[in-house]
């Protein structure tokens, strides 16, 4: 395949691509043709979208029912002081449509919910997890699992973070964190604070996951976590096993449907 394969504008734009090898003119056709799904258009998603759109990934779904506040602004780059009062997912859309003719986005003000999860991952060939809340990842990670859709997920909080993959080959979230903490004892940015550019590190190691996904390039985090610490500068990968007794993608699961799990308080299991 050679770069006549693209048209003139697309080899100006992604000309540093295809020098790359692992990319090229293959990798990057595979992109322009690939979707992902972004739940979240906040700290986390605005870096994710930027890079899934500026790297050419063909259609884009942003899925969140939020708003556009002023305290948002000093870390949500896609929105600016005009968006205030708009929904994120309004104002996220615009930025990938004036940044990138080659993409398609499709916006969803609404919430992640288990009676929409299955319907809006049939669209797409993978999903980035830029939530903010544990009931919605354990959320998307059931939903994920059961549908056999890779997904990568990031996390932040104060001056740290983690970033992670889920191929589906290997454990999943559950399996990581199998039960999540009550409400009371849950980290609150909005209490404890954020460094504005942390979720700009980590949304962009989650683009970066996702592209790498994509295109068969490299190896993922598949049964790591990349912990990531900006007061001292310092990284750790750290390895962790399926566990034998997942509920969901363990020898003998009880979740086979996301609508029969409790997502709010302590993502409780199905009473079976």
């Amino acid at each position: 395949m050679t770069d006549n394969d693209l048209p003139a504008d697309a080899r100006e734009r992604y000309a540093r691509h295809l020098a790359l090898d692992e990319v090229g003119v293959a990798g990057q056709r595979t992109l322009l043709e690939a979707s992902v799904l972004v739940v979240g258009a906040g700290g986390l998603g605005s870096p994710v979208i930027q890079y899934l759109t500026a790297m050419g990934v063909g259609r884009i779904g942003i899925v969140d029912d939020d708003v556009v506040e002023r305290s948002n602004l000093n870390r949500q780059v896609i929105h600016g002081e005009t968006d205030l009062g708009r929904p994120k997912v309004a104002s996220a859309a615009e930025f990938v449509t004036d940044y990138n003719p080659d993409v398609t986005v499709e916006p969803r003000q609404l919430r992640f919910a288990p009676d929409i999860a299955t319907d809006l991952l049939d669209a797409y060939d993978l999903v980035v997890d830029a939530s903010d809340n544990l009931p919605t990842r354990y959320l998307i990670n059931d939903a994920c699992t059961l549908a056999g859709v890779p997904f990568v997920h990031a996390a932040v909080y104060r001056f740290e973070g983690h970033v992670t993959t889920f191929t589906g080959d290997g454990p999943c979230y559950r399996c990581l964190f199998p039960t999540a903490p009550p409400p009371a004892d849950r980290p609150d940015c909005a209490a404890d604070g954020l460094l504005g550019v942390l979720p700009g590190t980590l949304g962009s190691l989650e683009a970066t996951e996702a592209i790498k996904l994509l295109v068969g390039a490299g190896e993922v985090l598949d049964g790591r976590l990349l912990h990531y610490d900006a007061l001292a500068m310092e990284t750790e990968a750290v390895p962790f096993n399926a566990d034998p007794e997942c509920p969901i993608c363990g020898p003998d699961p009880v979740i086979e449907d996301v609508t029969a799990v409790r997502y709010e308080g302590d993502c409780r299991l199905p009473d079976a």
